[in-house]
């Protein structure tokens, strides 16, 4: 069977903020200058915000700049942020400390992200933008000149050995003068592009996060809407970046969560229980006492910065939002950032393609036009904070008052990063973490809590976690690492078992994956892969 194909002026692979964002601008260019202009917005999860999670606590000013009237229009920013707290926690203590001053959030929102991108969907197909959630993406085309011609959905009906079964479609071939990608962070065919274009070098390594969530619906007595806290120190110790938060939203909803430097190099850390022990601390469990989870996820973030931006242009397309690594760690806030790539690639897209009879093959002024914006200023203050901290925390601590407050991020030097599948250590060096048991009332196992993601996928598809070579998992990942994928995975996807040999082999629960990407950039051999399942499957957030 052939592939179906459709011919759009310009298509974006993904249905986030930065996409969104993307797509509305290029309709009200497209508006105000009285031309028609086809756009669609592919996205792979099952409906749009389906697989969004965030925070998230949201800076206006993109959203400001995109749809000054949001707040006649609709929009769920119903939690403006009434109190910053930050604290230093000990094993038994919680110790206050000045709230930095890139964390301070006044004017801003407590939002849930997946509801917010709900909405922005809805002002873009008022606008005429033609929106598809359950298109996964798994595939770049090319002109035979070696530039970008669109994209390509995945098959569907495959059995799991690849093959076309009973129910089998090929996926749809979507054209487009240019194609724009908003992934979000680490996206596949991002990795593709970053290799064939060879866009990243030059760039410092790329550096993520791993961030685990869960809301709660918590007793009226312990909600504070408006409230935000967060925290480091314990659970961690001093060499391990990261930090948890509680957000106090509407309706007697908390967010909390737990973000992890993925450059940890203990093997037997696990993010998801770090996030179970920190809520047992006797200064946040009372936040729980009473209350019940009603949903939980995992997603990478991108840390990397100003200095691993890659670039952002090729042949027929760009890279928007996580996609190229906007987010701006010491404010833990990206989408703002997102939305605002989005929104400058959709003016450098209207442009050349109103120029008279022009194809437009690469669109070099939406760079140009990012870093006379006030993203790229923000993003260049803001460059060594994150590596400071392979200092350790207090060295960080210190540098990064000094960055800020005396240097206002414009020190005469840029600080490097290192690569995260490189940090680990052997299980020789290090000690085991021992990690509580989970009570059922405040800490919970991994399944319980993939089960509340709402997480599926059919069960007669390929496997979409791509080992490149299976005994490089059990030679090196098991034999100097004790298998890590095993820890650093939030939702019981890897297992050692015994092959029918009896000798060990890695089991690949992939129906438990909630599409987090974790696995795909820790592994320390760099032989996973992670590419899109069938369109649609994976979590269903419900409101992250």
């Amino acid at each position: 069977m052939e592939r179906e194909s459709l011919d759009y002026e310009v298509v974006i692979v993904g249905g986030g903020p930065a996409g969104l964002a993307a797509a509305i601008r290029l309709k009200q260019l497209a508006v105000a200058h009285g031309r028609e202009l086809s756009v669609c917005v592919l996205e792979k999860g099952s409906e749009i915000g389906a697989h969004i999670l965030s925070g998230a606590v949201l800076e206006p000013r993109a959203l400001n700049e995109l749809l000054p009237d949001w707040r006649e229009r609709g929009a769920p920013l119903n939690t403006p942020v009434t109190e910053d707290r930050f604290l230093f926690l000990s094993r038994a203590n919680a110790y206050a400390l000045p709230v930095p001053l890139q964390m301070r959030n006044a004017g801003n929102y407590i939002i849930s992200l997946g509801n917010v991108c709900r909405w922005l969907a809805e002002q873009a197909e008022a606008l005429g933008v033609e929106l598809y959630p359950g298109f996964a993406v798994a595939e770049v085309l090319y002109h035979a000149d070696g530039s970008v011609k669109g994209v390509a959905t995945s098959d569907m009906g495959l059995t799991p050995d690849g093959l076309p079964g009973a129910n089998y479609q090929p996926g749809i071939a979507l054209h487009a003068k240019q194609t724009l990608f908003a992934e979000g962070c680490h996206g596949s065919l991002t990795k593709v592009l970053l290799e064939r274009y060879s866009l990243a070098q030059g760039a410092q390594p790329q550096t993520y996060g791993l961030g685990i969530k869960e809301l709660w619906e918590i007793e009226p007595q312990h909600h504070h809407p408006g409230r935000v806290i967060h925290t480091l120190g314990w659970p961690l110790d001093s060499r391990t970046y990261g930090g948890a938060f509680l957000y106090h939203l509407e309706d007697r909803q908390v967010a909390v969560g737990f973000v992890v430097g993925l450059d940890y190099s203990n093997p037997y850390l696990s993010p998801f229980e770090e996030l179970q022990r920190f809520k047992l601390h006797p200064a946040i469990r009372p936040t729980f006492t009473g209350g019940r989870r009603v949903c939980y996820g995992a997603r990478a973030l991108v840390e990397g910065g100003y200095q691993s931006l890659p670039r952002l242009t090729f042949p027929g397309g760009m890279l928007i939002g996580d996609a190229a690594g906007f987010l701006n760690v010491p404010k833990l806030k990206g989408t703002h950032m997102a939305m605002k790539s989005g929104m400058t690639a959709a003016q450098a897209v209207f442009e050349a393609l109103t120029q008279a009879g022009a194809t437009p093959r690469e669109i070099v002024a939406y760079p140009e036009q990012l870093r006379q914006s006030w993203l790229w200023d923000e993003l260049y203050r803001a460059r060594n904070i994150r590596p400071s901290f392979h200092w350790g925390l207090w060295p960080a601590l210190a540098y990064s008052a000094v960055d800020t407050y005396l240097l206002r991020g414009r020190a005469p030097w840029t600080l490097g990063h290192r690569a995260d599948h490189r940090c680990l250590k052997s299980k020789a060096e290090v000690r085991r973490i021992d990690y509580p048991k989970p009570d059922g009332v405040v800490s919970f196992d991994r399944l319980s809590s993939v089960y509340l993601s709402n997480t599926h996928h059919a069960e007669d598809q390929p496997c979409h976690l791509k080992l490149r070579d299976a005994q490089t998992a059990i030679d090196v990942n098991l034999a100097r690492y004790d298998a890590p994928e095993r820890y650093y995975c939030p939702a019981e996807v890897y297992e050692i078992v015994a092959g029918e040999d009896g000798r060990p082999c890695l089991q690949i629960n992939a129906q438990n994956c909630v599409h987090c990407k974790g696995c795909d950039i820790k592994d320390p051999t760099q032989n996973i892969d992670w590419v899109v399942p069938q369109g649609g499957d994976g979590p269903t957030y419900p409101n992250m």
